[in-house]
């Protein structure tokens, strides 16, 4: 089964970003997306080019065009936001992005009515109707299908560091769960979702998407839901572990954390050299450790078992990242990533705001919707 790998110009970028609709008295999930969507559509009835669905009727999606740039890409689904905000400002809605949202219900939740989304509730029960998930997907343009598997595989020893930037679902239903990403683990429930599969090469790639079509658990390549893919139809590495980030400046602080590692990794294949992988058992318990520590976690660095905290990694890895990032015109969105460290990430505001406010997790809505509003204070 041959997959065709769209021709994509190397390291262009591009960023999706979902977004939950709130009540703004209340703060809870409201099922407004069709009525968003049907108002943002053209006068013959022409769906927006870059702001679609979801799984659930709760969500908005900004999808950007394809970027030099991390600042372009960021530009692009921030202007997006303000085309959502004149359809959800007068009647009442808000906007936030997290991992999850702090104390909506599943049973509440209305299913967006596409045979896609019906055919994977139908299958995944309960897990599926769970997915009160949100998260940020960025997209790193390959020029040779031959370097995907491997980047892919180099990949998988930095998510810890983008789950623990990016971890903003310390909640759930109302409960603290005592993780950063409880999102992580959630969706890894889904079939093919969770940590790829380690491959080999293009034809590895293309033989996994054979076995699961003609088992009929997948229709097609879109359906492989792992936490990092190939995603052919746009030339693209697809990296879909980060939780959802509720500003601006997170947002392109992960993403040319990304594009950066994507071309490094390109650059040494170029020059002849090999991208390291890790062992899938260390690759694993890493997503672990990050999904429940956070910027907290001592994560496992290397094939040989070394460890060291997350934030003291990604230290050294801005600064191994940085003439990378000169070059590609982000270093100041990867200098950035140091103020996430400093500040706190999400879940780590997420859980001040409760504490200041006796435990409010409206008052945690509320922060997120100032915060997608405002960015972060100075």
């Amino acid at each position: 089964m041959g997959i065709e790998f769209a021709r994509s110009l190397r390291s262009t970028i591009g960023i999706e970003w979902e977004l939950a609709l709130v009540d703004r008295e209340s703060g809870d999930l409201v099922c407004l997306a069709d009525e968003v969507l049907t108002a943002l559509a053209a006068r013959d009835g022409t769906p927006h080019p870059h702001i679609t669905g979801e799984l659930l009727l709760n969500t908005v999606e900004l999808v950007s065009g394809v970027h030099h740039t991390v600042a372009g890409a960021v530009t692009d689904v921030a202007a997006q936001v303000d085309e959502v905000r004149a359809i959800t400002d007068p009647r009442g809605v808000e906007l936030i992005c997290s991992g999850s949202h702090p104390f909506s219900q599943w049973f509440d939740q209305k299913v967006t009515d596409k045979a896609r989304y019906h055919r994977l509730i139908d299958r995944t029960q309960w897990w599926g109707r769970n997915m009160m998930i949100w998260g940020i997907h960025v997209h790193v343009g390959i020029e040779d299908k031959a370097k995907v598997i491997p980047i892919l595989n180099g990949l998988l020893g930095y998510l810890p560091h983008l789950q623990a930037l990016s971890a903003s679902s310390p909640f759930w239903a109302g409960v603290n769960t005592g993780y950063a990403s409880n999102r992580a683990l959630m969706f890894q429930q889904l079939p093919t979702a969770g940590l790829p599969w380690i491959l080999h090469d293009w034809e590895a790639w293309e033989r996994y998407v054979a076995d699961m079509t003609a088992t009929g658990v997948i229709e097609d390549a879109t359906e492989v839901r792992w936490d990092i893919r190939p995603s052919p139809r746009w030339g693209t590495i697809e990296v879909r572990a980060c939780d959802g980030v509720s500003t601006t400046e997170e947002l392109g602080a992960i993403a040319a954390f990304i594009q950066c590692l994507v071309d490094w990794m390109s650059g040494r294949l170029d020059a002849g050299e090999t991208v390291g992988s890790m062992q899938p058992w260390f690759v694993r318990e890493n997503k672990w450790r990050a999904a429940r520590y956070g910027l907290d976690a001592e994560i496992i660095t290397d094939a040989a078992g070394a460890e060291s905290l997350v934030t003291d990694d990604v230290r050294r890895l801005i600064g191994i990242l940085s003439p990378v990032a000169e070059r590609l015109g982000c270093l100041g969105e990867l200098q950035s990533l140091n103020r996430i460290i400093t500040g706190g990430a999400s879940y780590q505001r997420q859980l001040r705001v409760a504490e200041a406010h006796g435990g409010s997790l409206p008052a945690v809505v509320k922060a997120l919707t100032n915060e997608l509003r405002t960015g972060l204070p100075a």
